[in-house]
């Protein structure tokens, strides 16, 4: 139950993190919002060293920088998969497949799942295509492309979490840190070397530091629930983090909610549930 608790944390940092990122950058150069929001978040981690802990072993090392290039790939491939679109077709392909790999993993790992599990389990797959969906889905087609682009987001973001989850379970915050400060390093050097591109836009200080902070406290969340639960339950729950940002969207932009998405809610809250029991 703590690690449900913990999974549920996470993905609604994770989709407040999006929220407010996408409010950034609307404002200006995607790239000039996350050169705000990736400082603030490895400040976050940095913090939080004193207080959880970090132990830098070859590990905690390898696995953490790991988990921060395929973060940085994520992020490359979300959004340029969602500039190519359709968004409505391609952001369901990128969360299921951000779900399905690591549950294959944790299966394969010898995890294993009551029958309650095993009936929320695939409920929770259709919840994250259902509320990742938006208005009109299917109503366009997705080029070849696009779809690539959206399994290697989907791809990238999952080996995240499995990379994360494969740290050493005594290595504290360290893969943390050491993710934050490698997917950093790349950005901003990407950021640099693409500066003349970027735009006069000055970036939304607030909401990117606010999304940066988020992040850092869904990947934690995340690391904490995978090391006290499956990571199979973990990953999908976590990749449920869109129904946090379709929510903040209808609260504070007063975006419709499709019914296919109230559809998604309801089956992932009934998919939560049935996990809760297993």
């Amino acid at each position: 139950m703590i690690a449900l608790l913990l999974a549920l944390g996470s993905s609604l940092a994770y989709g407040c993190a999006d929220f407010l990122g996408g409010l950034g950058a609307r404002k200006a150069h995607v790239l000039r919002t996350v050169m705000i929001a990736a400082p603030a978040s490895l400040a976050v981690e940095l913090l939080l060293w004193p207080l959880l802990g970090a132990s830098f072993g070859a590990g905690a090392l390898a696995w953490g920088a790991a988990s921060g290039v395929a973060s940085a790939a994520a992020f490359a491939l979300l959004y340029r998969t969602l500039a190519i679109g359709p968004m409505n077709v391609l952001s369901p392909i990128t969360a299921l497949v951000s779900a399905v790999l690591p549950v294959g993993v944790g299966l394969l790992q010898g995890e294993h799942l009551s029958a309650a599990g095993l009936a929320g389990l695939p409920l929770a797959l259709v919840a994250v295509v259902l509320v990742s969906a938006g208005h009109g889905a299917g109503s366009a087609r997705a080029s070849r492309t696009a779809l690539l682009l959206a399994f290697g987001a989907g791809a990238a973001i999952a080996l995240q979490l499995v990379f994360l989850h494969q740290a050493p379970p005594d290595s504290g915050v360290a893969p943390l840190i050491v993710g934050r400060a490698v997917s950093s390093a790349l950005t901003l050097a990407t950021a640099g070397l693409l500066r003349s591109r970027l735009g006069p836009e000055r970036p939304a200080y607030a909401l990117s530091a606010s999304a940066g902070v988020l992040d850092s406290l869904a990947n934690l969340l995340f690391l904490l629930a995978a090391r006290d639960g499956d990571l199979a339950v973990v990953a999908v729950i976590v990749a449920l983090y869109p129904a946090g940002t379709v929510l903040l969207a209808r609260g504070v932009l007063a975006e419709r909610i499709g019914h296919g998405q109230l559809l998604g809610l309801g089956a992932a809250a009934l998919a939560v549930t049935l996990l809760a029991l297993t």
